[in-house]
């Protein structure tokens, strides 16, 4: 196996490029983004994640490369995003399809071509499949087709690189098995060979499953909310139970995973993803729910001002800088359809202004609102909490208990 060429250098591409790399592997990292390539070419990472400056030295020393051209090799690994169609709710494969227009312009008979983009069940029958063969390629003969999704998460990706199981989906075992043995050149986990339809599922239905979960947890929050319990507590004492494990409720479910790939069981299977749908629409409706709140906090302590409430956090999650489908934007987007004015925001991780009345100096966020919104619990304001002392907090992650704090 000559050279791997990793298509597609975000989130999931760069970090799996430089893990094959710094453990021996050649690899050529390719991306359309001309200057995102320059950046890395200058020795620089695009994005923050514990322990990728570390590991981006040792794939540099190891000899990777990056360019904006496919190359001509036996091995593929495509890791695009997979966006869905916000009315139909299906897939929208065009980035994937793009990549694998590309792939048949440089590739000789033989090459193996792994998708670890996120897709729907039937995505690689329906669109991957006739575009190799439209190509003049055939399928097991000339190409073959493995796809192995990606199971890492900002914030723990080099972890869950090494130790997640994985799994690869092949037409041919044989190809399976070739695609297993690379992946165990740095994988510690357990890697399971199957059929690309289970692969296709398997993904979808664990981040599914997640968002199933959360949303039972943000609906009871809603129920204890309109009854004046507490949702903690009843949480906390519920999980007590030996088989009972509640999650917490939150301001809404953001990223690239959760939030988008239940929509394609939804988008592929309607009028069967019933309690999928459901959950969707439940985990959608926690910003606005968060607006709901504010609301009446302003209105219990007779503020009139929305200039003097700012929310604490633009990530969808703790400690990184992904802002992908955060629910603190779906809140702010939500206010601008009501045309009502932006609130202010300030996170420390994201450095560039994505929203109108962004902060970034804490304490200067800090002097300026009177009513806090914590929607991200990033590690600096966990060991600054005294800080807020004196304002009226929302705490929707149930981080803080100072005097004037309010609850989901």
């Amino acid at each position: 196996m000559s050279v791997i060429n990793v298509i597609g250098l975000g989130y999931i591409g760069l970090p799996t490029a430089l893990m094959f790399a710094s453990h021996g592997i050649n690899v050529i990292g390719t991306d359309y983004n001309s200057n995102l390539v320059e950046t890395l070419k200058l020795g620089k990472i695009t994005f923050k994640e514990k322990g990728l400056e570390d590991l981006f030295d040792k794939a540099i020393a190891k000899g990777i490369q990056f360019s904006t051209d496919y190359i001509t090799t036996n091995v593929y690994m495509i890791a695009v995003p997979t966006p869905y169609d916000k009315f139909s709710k299906k897939i929208d494969a065009c980035y994937v399809i793009e990549a694998v227009n590309n792939v048949m312009k440089v590739c000789p008979k033989g090459a193996t071509i792994v998708i670890e983009s996120t897709v729907s069940p039937g995505t690689i029958d329906k669109f991957i499949r006739p575009l190799v063969e439209k190509n003049g390629f055939h399928i097991g003969e000339d190409i073959n087709l493995v796809h192995a999704p990606e199971r890492i998460i900002p914030g723990n990706m080099l972890y869950e690189l090494k130790y997640n199981s994985r799994t690869i989906g092949a037409d041919d075992k044989n190809v399976g098995e070739k695609i297993k043995k690379l992946y165990e050149s740095f994988c510690e986990g357990n890697i399971i060979v199957t059929n690309i339809r289970v692969a296709e599922m398997t993904k979808v239905v664990e981040n599914t499953y997640r968002d199933i979960n959360i949303a039972f947890a943000n609906e009871l929050a809603k129920i204890c909310r309109a009854d004046h319990m507490d949702v903690y507590e009843i949480i906390k004492i519920a999980s007590m139970h030996p088989r009972v494990n509640i999650l917490q409720p939150g301001p809404g479910v953001g990223g690239h995973c959760i939030s988008v790939d239940p929509w394609f069981l939804v988008g592929d299977y309607p009028g069967l993803a019933n309690i999928i749908l459901a959950a969707r629409k439940i985990n959608d409706s926690m910003p606005e729910f968060v607006l709901e709140r504010i609301h009446n906090i302003m209105k219990e302590n007779n503020m009139t001002d929305l200039t003097k409430v700012g929310l604490y956090g633009l990530t969808y999650k703790e400690n990184v800088d992904d802002v992908r489908e955060s629910p603190s934007l779906q809140l702010l987007e939500t206010m601008e359809k009501h045309l009502a004015p932006a609130l202010k925001t300030y996170d420390p991780f994201v450095k560039h202004d994505i929203n109108q009345n962004q902060y970034h100096n804490f304490d200067k966020f800090l002097a300026d609102v009177d009513l806090v919104v914590i929607m991200v619990a990033h590690d600096e304001i966990l060991k600054n909490i005294d800080k807020l002392a004196g304002k009226i907090i929302l705490d929707t992650k149930n981080v803080c208990n100072l005097e004037n704090t309010y609850k989901l």
